[in-house]
């Protein structure tokens, strides 16, 4: 096939595809390998999504009030105009659906003829329903995020039952200036969607909602950026350039974005080793390696220290926060600084960022951010804030019970009392 992101070869016969596929599917539910004419794309996923019941639907994590505050802060909402002057035809012609999705594979919108809701709500295909491939197996926008490229599922190729006789095409949007994932467009219908047509037009929407974004966007900074949230090592944008930097010169340097008044050799020592018996020529050979990495012209030497103005993702992220914008300071917060680092001086101010922006989302009691931070690495394990995310929620709301549980075993494995939890609860 010429495209193996395409779900059908041309003048294949889709019956009898199904039929092809479903008798496959049955066997890898059953030896847990697929056997005959399985996509690759597909017989990966269905090795991603083993775990799953196939018989299970998707869970609803945001309803209300809550989703209503996630979506208005998602950097999607500002492109859902044109999501529905793109696919707003398709979206009420009576056979298909248009759905988009955050990076996480939460549902933000669906829209579509009342009638074509009306079934795919029994899937709970509903805007603030989990469909990543964790918890709704093989889907287009859950395996377009997992593999980050634009992809048909066609009926039986869904890991779950319960949609199969749905297909649907999915593409992943970036954000322009970081490239990271934002969520995915995907439009959902019947067999005869798996057609060339259907994944250029979501292929072509997804890039015309990057245009749009980085046409929206704030004027780049014209001097050097480093990136070194969620990395291991950081990459330093710089007059065009992108230059990715080793594990040691990325700390280095995230250490002297942290002090630009500078640090002699001791200090960055200190930083780095956490004892002083670093031989000082050790340090300088260090220095002038990411000299030549970084040019003359950016680093300057006793004390050492950059020279000019040179902003980081880090700084971004605590600048936001002093201007009183959590939701965008959590936006532009992919993750830890520079995790992988056991660097002190990198350890403490990793441990700054991470608490400075959990203290911002805590001290708002915002459901959509907490349910945001609860799913970054920092938060995943963050009993208070899954208890703050549980008191946020109305009683009814579909996430609450998830959160009390997670809370809940948290508390466990954090071998606190019962009463503590209860207490912490406010139950």
């Amino acid at each position: 096939m010429a495209d193996p992101w395409l779900a059908l070869e041309f003048g294949a016969d889709p019956a009898e595809r199904i039929a092809q596929v479903g008798a496959a599917h049955e066997a890898f539910l059953n030896a847990g390998t697929a056997t005959g004419r399985v996509r690759d794309v597909v017989r990966r996923s269905w090795e991603r999504s083993a775990r799953l019941d196939p018989e299970a639907t998707a869970p609803v994590d945001l309803t209300d009030d809550a989703l209503d505050s996630y979506r208005a802060a998602h950097p999607l909402a500002r492109v859902l105009p044109l999501f529905r002057d793109l696919l707003g035809g398709i979206a009420q012609d009576g056979a298909h659906l248009m759905a988009v999705c955050d990076a996480g594979g939460r549902l933000l919108w669906v829209e579509g003829h009342p009638g074509v809701l009306r079934h795919a709500e029994r899937m709970n295909f509903v805007p603030g329903a989990r469909w990543d491939e964790a918890h709704a197996g093989t889907n287009a926008p859950g395996t377009a995020l997992a593999v980050d490229h634009s992809v048909q599922i066609f009926a039986t190729e869904h890991f779950v039952r319960p949609v199969q006789r749905w297909t649907c095409a999915a593409a992943p949007i970036h954000d322009p200036v970081t490239g990271l994932l934002l969520g995915a467009v995907d439009i959902t219908g019947g067999d005869h969607l798996a057609s060339p047509q259907s994944l250029a037009l979501v292929r072509a929407t997804a890039r015309a909602a990057e245009t749009f974004l980085a046409a929206a966007a704030p004027a780049a900074p014209t001097g050097p950026h480093v990136a070194a949230l969620g990395r291991d090592e950081a990459e330093l944008r710089l007059g065009g350039r992108r230059v990715r930097l080793g594990r040691r010169h990325s700390e280095l340097l995230v250490l002297l974005l942290h002090h630009p008044e500078g640090r002699t050799g001791e200090q960055l020592g200190l930083d780095l080793y956490g004892d002083d018996r670093l031989h000082p020529v050790t340090l300088r050979a260090e220095m002038s390696r990411l000299r030549r990495a970084l040019g003359e012209e950016l680093l300057d030497s006793r004390p050492y220290r950059l020279r000019g103005p040179v902003r980081a993702d880090f700084l971004d992220v605590t600048e936001l926060l002093e201007r009183g914008d959590p939701a965008a300071a959590l936006r532009a917060y992919p993750g830890p600084l520079l995790p992988a680092s056991d660097a002190p001086g990198v350890a403490r101010l990793r441990r700054l960022v991470d608490g400075q922006v959990r203290a911002a989302v805590l001290a708002g009691a915002d459901p959509g951010l907490l349910a945001a931070w609860t799913a970054t690495p920092a938060g995943a394990d963050d009993l208070t804030a899954w208890q703050a995310l549980a008191r946020a929620l109305p009683p009814g709301a579909p996430r609450r019970p998830l959160a009390v549980a997670r809370a809940r075993q948290l508390a466990e494995e954090y071998a606190l009392p019962r009463a503590t939890l209860l207490q912490r609860r406010g139950n």
